[in-house]
């Protein structure tokens, strides 16, 4: 005999409805462990990247805006250009103390001469000493430190080293890049009559993130609008016509 409700039709046979209240929390149950599976494969996926890179990724904190430089003073459109090259090559929370792949050096007032393997692009299989805000090599820094360094060791110390602090890393590039004769022409006039291209294109060959080189990374397409936002920045902060030499100034 069917059992009747107070109303008086058919109750619905209650195995059946047990059945179905089973798989609807059987359901509900799958969801979790969907989201728990691709948290899952999301953790092998970090994992699987190599420490360096994801140093890298965790230490990425100025990718449109590098820190101030720690030189005082200069042309501001000089300046810009510096901060944009390091956008590009140590685009990190403490660019002055980087090596190259993202590990910190110390100490910090001589360069490291520390050369560290290279792990990916056209170089692999190579080591490479570049380090700094401007990932000097040790030889290029030995180069242009002794023709732009403001304070070069005294005369009787034999085993003296250049400072590599940062306002002498960035002394020396701003002396660099103002020399007319090490680039075959004037960056400063060309940044200010808008040829950031052909200025960025003669540099990548001593910095090849920039473009036109072998080594671009994700932020050289970004370079441009880079720049624009610094060297508004600079403007303001030392309106062109009125900034003070740094090479003349004594520290």
């Amino acid at each position: 005999m069917t059992p009747l409700s107070s109303h008086g039709t058919p109750l619905a046979p209650q195995p059946r409805r047990r059945i179905k209240r089973r798989k609807k929390r059987q359901k509900g149950n799958a969801l979790p462990l969907v989201l728990l599976g691709v948290a899952l494969l999301g953790w092998v996926g970090l994992r699987a990247i190599p420490t360096p890179s994801l140093r890298k990724i965790q230490e990425v904190v100025w990718v449109s805006h590098p820190q101030p430089l720690a030189m005082e003073g200069g042309d501001p459109y000089i300046r810009a250009l510096m901060r944009t090259i390091s956008a590009a090559e140590s685009n990190t929370s403490r660019p002055y103390t980087v090596l190259y792949g993202g590990e910190s050096f110390s100490p910090a007032n001589r360069h490291p001469n520390l050369c560290v393997p290279i792990t990916a692009g056209p170089n692999t299989g190579n080591c490479t000493t570049a380090a700094g805000r401007y990932q000097f090599l040790t030889q290029t820094w030995e180069e242009k430190a002794e023709k732009y360094h403001p304070r070069p060791p005294a005369w009787y110390t034999v085993w003296g080293e250049y400072s590599f602090d940062p306002e002498y890393q960035d002394m020396v590039v701003y002396r660099w890049l103002k020399d007319n004769n090490a680039w075959g022409f004037d960056l400063s006039v060309a940044l200010r009559e808008g040829r950031l291209d052909d200025v960025l294109r003669r540099l990548s060959g001593t910095w090849t993130s920039l473009g036109y080189g072998i080594e671009s990374n994700t932020m050289t397409a970004r370079l441009p609008r880079i720049y624009r936002n610094l060297l508004e920045e600079e403007l303001q902060n030392a309106p062109a016509g009125s900034y003070v030499n740094p090479t003349a100034s004594p520290l």
